[in-house]
């Protein structure tokens, strides 16, 4: 339980009932994401005291009588492995197979629930209750890290799915990907999995350009080595060979990475901004330049919908498939005892993906 800024505690509460369409789940792991890193260090969301974690998975150790599927149709039993996509109450406008493109943000989501008196609302924990409901998904068929990487690697596919939107994202388009923490080096992955190898990665830390060439980058610009945007943005059509990119990633939460990455794209290119997933500030770029003049294509993403959930099930054994290596994203594991120094090392940017695997 976050009980204060950058304070956890552990604290025991008694085993809650399990309504007809509830479902009791052991929790075996949950990934840190840096949205939780926001709420330890900030509380942006005001939601202190609180029981994080929406990055989990667990076995199912007990199960309503009304509870026989899952949100895909697919039977759940008693031992099966599962993870929650969102809650999504009464919107008629968000079901399984709509193809429509309303994403899950209005929605809530376990591991930013406020307290109440059941507590285990949250994956940062020995359990957690899911409620009649929710979404949950069996992925049985999956290993412990494929299951924790599972949210991450859907925000991913369905920034992808929104750049395919533009008509603009081809199997031949030169790709530039800004920002190699987790969320930068799965957009490679995805680009991989769907047989895009003309891929550019910018950052300014050389593990992870190096971990980016690993996953699939044919190759790689530090920022750290070239004086102004200018200079960068040669030094990446440099490495397109002489030509600026068809499309663009923009993952970082930085607004001057924001402005800068008009600069590498083409007149008519494309650009997926998904970065932003809170107010990081205000970015300053020149509309008739940066955007109009080029006649830049721009979309944003933000979380998913709960068909891209599925989505990445297949994204991830296919990424397995190719020999990407998925599993080596979770660079720290800490048990939950340990997780107010999971969060500091997550904040210390000293690993990539920060894991909370139980005992």
């Amino acid at each position: 339980m976050l009980t204060a800024l950058e304070h956890f505690e552990i604290k025991e509460y008694p085993m809650p009932e399990v309504g007809d369409g509830d479902i009791l789940v052991k929790v075996e792991g949950c990934g840190v994401c840096g949205t939780d890193a926001h709420e330890f260090k900030r509380d942006p969301f005001s939601l202190i005291p609180v029981v994080l974690g929406h990055e989990g998975t667990g076995e199912i150790v007990k199960m309503g009588k009304n509870v026989k599927v899952d949100s895909a149709g697919k039977a759940l039993n008693l031992g099966d492995k599962v993870v929650t996509c969102m809650i999504f109450k009464d919107d008629p406008d968000i079901t399984m197979f709509d193809l429509n493109k309303k994403n899950v943000g209005g929605a809530d989501v376990y591991g930013l629930l406020p307290d109440d008196d059941v507590h285990l609302n949250g994956w940062f924990s020995d359990y957690i209750l899911i409620r009649e409901g929710s979404t949950v998904f069996n992925v049985s068929d999956l290993d412990l890290k494929s299951r924790v990487l599972i949210e991450p690697c859907a925000v991913l596919v369905h920034a992808v799915e929104r750049a395919k939107t533009t008509g603009i994202l081809r199997f031949n388009s030169r790709v530039v990907v800004q920002g190699c923490g987790p969320i930068g080096l799965i957009c490679i992955a995805v680009f991989r999995t769907m047989g895009i190898e003309n891929i550019v990665a910018v950052d300014g830390e050389q593990k992870r350009l190096d971990f980016a060439k690993r996953m699939g980058a044919e190759k790689s610009v530090n920022f750290k080595d070239f004086q102004g945007i200018d200079a960068l943005a040669q030094g990446v059509k440099d490495a397109f060979g002489g030509h600026a990119a068809d499309f663009a990633f923009q993952c970082t939460g930085s607004p001057v990475a924001h402005a800068n990455i008009y600069k590498f794209i083409r007149n008519g290119g494309g650009l997926c901004e998904l970065g932003f997933f809170i107010n990081g500030g205000d970015a300053t770029i020149n509309p008739h330049f940066d955007l109009c003049s080029k006649e830049i294509t721009l979309v944003g993403s933000w979380v998913y919908t709960l068909r891209d959930y599925v989505t990445t099930f297949d994204f991830l054994k296919r990424a397995k498939a190719i020999g990407l290596p998925m599993a080596e994203l979770i660079t720290d594991k800490f048990p939950l005892e340990q997780i107010n120094e999971a969060l500091q090392t997550n904040l210390a940017m000293k690993g990539l993906k920060i894991a909370i695997i139980n005992k």
